[in-house]
């Protein structure tokens, strides 16, 4: 089976799955992000284990992130984030750990800011009043948009590369492609709310940050592999790779949504 079968076969098989929790909203999404956040957490820490992380205080600290959030809203977020610090200290100091504390540090709270707080702000975009199901459904599939249409244009027509130090595939053709796809995608999706929630111009600039958001968190996680020197992070999810494979984009993409979103007043 080719990568590309294989990428569309899983996606039909959790998009159905996604789309319900994400509409039942509450302590459903609650659940789906802290398992997918976990296993995505959990692909970082094998990647890094020369790192030697510090891997219950970082799960510790990612559930505390989630849970915060979820009961208490930002200020709880960042204070599950805080946690981690005290967490992974904690694990440093009662373990036979010899490895570099800094780095031990360094790589269990990067595992928890990137993947929790990335996590969290589509949780507080879906607490948005009337409004979250259709931004939470508009971050979604703009990301999807964003990364098929950079693949299949950067295919056809990538000629001149983006950042070949990072990840050669990556062309400014695919990029531009994928900024198209994205705003296109966000406008489909919240046209019918621009006169409650999002205006056109307000919606295309929310497609436009959702686009340059995912190009970077594309880049970000190819850049910690490439030092880590593995290809995927797991082989979970076969054509996509892994989880956090899969999650990149939106980990980058749920943070910008919501500040594009609250910049606008809507959030």
């Amino acid at each position: 089976m080719s990568s590309l079968a294989s990428r569309i076969l899983v996606a039909l098989a959790l998009l159905p799955l996604v789309i319900g929790l994400v509409y039942l909203g509450g302590w459903w999404l609650f659940g789906l992000t802290l398992v997918g956040g976990l296993i995505a957490l959990h692909e970082l820490y094998v990647m890094a284990r020369e790192l030697r992380p510090l891997v219950l205080g970082g799960y510790l600290g990612f559930a505390l992130t989630l849970l915060g959030l979820q009961l208490g809203g930002l200020q709880w977020m960042f204070g599950g984030i805080l946690a981690t610090f005290v967490l992974a200290f904690v694990v440093y100091g009662l373990s036979d750990i010899r490895a570099s504390a800094t780095t031990s540090f360094g790589v269990t709270v990067l595992g928890v800011v990137w993947v929790g707080a990335g996590l969290g702000f589509l949780l507080l975009i879906r607490d948005i009043p009337e409004f979250g199901l259709w931004a939470v459904m508009a971050v979604l599939f703009t990301v999807f948009a964003a990364d098929t249409g950079a693949f299949f244009v950067g295919r056809a027509f990538g000629r001149h590369k983006m950042a070949p130090a990072i990840s050669p595939a990556k062309s400014w053709e695919g990029l531009m492609g994928g900024f198209a796809a994205a705003v296109a995608m966000a406008f489909l999706i919240l046209y019918k709310d621009r006169e409650e929630f999002l205006s056109i111009s307000e919606t295309l600039a929310l497609g436009a940050a959702i686009a340059c958001a995912c190009v970077l968190g594309d880049l970000f996680e190819s850049a910690v592999k490439r030092d880590l020197t593995v290809k995927d992070s797991g082989r979970l999810l076969g054509g996509h790779g892994g989880m956090l494979d899969r999650l990149d984009s939106l980990l980058w993409a749920g943070p910008a949504a919501y500040y594009v979103i609250l910049a606008f007043g809507q959030a």
